[in-house]
């Protein structure tokens, strides 16, 4: 490609770089100057304009987003993304079902290395989806690009983006109450939890209002209808051997792992009781604010498998935004000496 000023007499055909304000209008960057818009220019007193030429080894920007989103995403809906139209060398990826993002990250380096005019950006590995939601984003930041490097994106890149819908589909929620302090079925941590579930694609089968106890969670635990077993307690809890992860151990489970580098949400516990998750959800889960929560349950309701080390790679990037009604906030109090 040819980039630089030229006469306008010579401009015909060529790519106007920057947008001009002529008589009756405005001419836009990207604008392929006809033969009226030279003479335009020309009784505008504009003499020289500066301009992109594709040369025969050259892809026009929308022509090459619209190749390499293609790339991307050859069969939109079996991994349930949209492709727009490309435009100004964009084309928008956007989900086309409740989820979570699965990328091939080092597909989407190599991609980006193979040359500056060609990019894709996207949101984070695993972000939670949802119908509509933008997911990524081609863009060919020049005018055109080679069709060599074109190419070699496209192999790059090949099918390194979709999103992995919700696999299971209901949940049983217990939640626990002390003495003084009863629990109704409109709780507002109740609410909470059952609009995440909702906005995942996921019914709440069953809720259980028990006593915080670890019989009385144990006992929930065994008839609890649901793929997926949610536990909220009335008290937070602080250690592995606390009535909830116990509970989860009498009625049969494991513990994988108790406890999380993501503030807020480092009370989260994760175990299983056969083939059945259990996410013992941290205090602020009562509130619809994002918290490391969020980041387990859309994992797991996608059947994406998540280990303690996983969770333990959640650290970076887990401090999240601070909410104004916790009880602890993170800065500490002024102390007088």
């Amino acid at each position: 490609m040819r980039f630089g000023p030229v006469p306008v007499a010579e401009a015909e055909g060529a790519i106007l770089a920057h947008s001009l304000q002529v008589p009756g209008g405005r001419l836009r960057k990207g604008r392929v100057l006809s033969a009226e818009d030279v003479a335009t220019l020309t009784g505008a007193g504009v003499v020289q304009v500066t301009v992109a030429r594709l040369g025969p080894g050259d892809v026009a920007e929308n022509t090459a987003a619209a190749r390499l989103a293609r790339a991307l995403v050859s069969d939109p809906g079996k991994v349930g993304l949209r492709v727009e139209e490309p435009f100004t060398g964009r084309v928008n990826i956007r989900a086309d079902r409740p989820g979570v993002v699965a990328l091939d990250v080092a597909a989407i380096e190599a991609l980006n290395l193979v040359d500056p005019m060609i990019t894709l950006a996207t949101v984070a590995p695993w972000q939670r989806a949802w119908p509509g939601m933008m997911v990524g984003t081609v863009k060919i930041i020049a005018y055109g690009v080679a069709e060599d490097a074109l190419r070699d994106a496209q192999a790059a890149a090949r099918a390194a983006l979709s999103v992995r819908p919700v696999a299971l589909g209901t949940a049983g929620l217990i939640v626990t109450e002390v003495p003084g302090a009863p629990v109704s079925r409109d709780d507002k941590g109740i609410r909470a939890v059952a609009g995440r579930l909702e906005a995942l694609g996921i019914t709440l089968a069953d809720l259980r209002i028990v006593a915080h106890d670890r019989a009385a969670i144990a006992a929930a635990l065994t008839d609890l209808r649901g793929a997926l077993k949610l536990i909220l307690t009335a008290s937070a809890t602080s250690d592995i051997e606390d009535v909830a992860p116990a509970a989860v151990g009498d009625a049969g489970g494991a513990i994988i792992r108790f406890g999380m580098p993501v503030d807020p949400g480092n009370l989260l516990f994760l175990g299983q009781i056969g083939a059945d998750p259990v996410i013992g959800l941290p205090g602020c889960a009562r509130s619809p604010a994002l918290n490391g929560a969020d980041w387990v349950l859309a994992r797991i309701a996608c059947g994406v498998p998540v280990t303690g080390a996983d969770i333990a790679a959640m650290g970076v990037g887990g401090l999240l935004k601070e909410i104004p009604t916790r009880p602890q906030p993170r800065e500490a109090p002024n102390r007088t000496p």
